[in-house]
């Protein structure tokens, strides 16, 4: 008997044979209008001296990406990579009064009010109107629905884990001698 091949494993999106490339004077442009408005904002109206970068190893995006895919299959097997993508939420580390919920976390107190991102898997669905539409998705089940649409369960008290990344190298704290821009 012949098995149903898997949509992630088989399916192949078309990309681009050539790598995505930016100038670097474009890249230039978007980092020192965001230094010169968001984080100088920051800066006069917080107080803070913010982090303006963010670092994740190579190793530790590709594991997200698997764990995401791994995750799903298990969880809706019809998904394909189509389907599936990440959200990138800008966060924020607690003030160094309220760190005690970063208690069960390998994350310094020099990360305190620093901005981070917070990954979250998301998957394709239509809405209402039949629009297609990349919605926060949990496709582990610890607490929450496996396959659950996570935006279509908001206010209602939805607790556990779901699979999710956070903490990259911020820079500051890190040394900007590693960054171009």
């Amino acid at each position: 008997m012949k098995t149903k091949p898997n949509p992630l494993e088989t399916e192949q999106v078309e990309l681009s044979p050539t790598p995505n490339t930016m100038t670097c004077t474009f890249i230039k442009t978007l980092v020192d209008n965001y230094r010169k408005n968001q984080l100088m904002s920051v800066k006069d109206t917080m107080g803070i001296d913010d982090a303006h970068a963010i670092h994740f190893d190579l190793a530790t995006l590709k594991k997200f990406i698997s764990d995401v895919e791994a995750e799903a299959r298990k969880s809706y097997p019809v998904a394909t990579a189509e389907d599936l993508g990440i959200r990138f939420y800008y966060a924020a580390y607690p003030k160094v009064a309220d760190w005690a919920v970063m208690a069960d976390t390998p994350i310094g107190q020099e990360y305190a009010e620093r901005h981070t991102l917070v990954m979250v898997p998301t998957i394709k669905r239509a809405d209402e109107n039949g629009e297609s539409l990349c919605y926060d998705f949990s496709p582990i089940n610890s607490g929450a629905n496996t396959g659950e649409i996570l935006a279509m369960a908001r206010g209602t008290g939805l607790q556990g884990d779901i699979i999710s990344q956070n903490h990259g190298s911020l820079s500051p704290p890190s040394d900007p001698k590693l960054e171009l821009f």
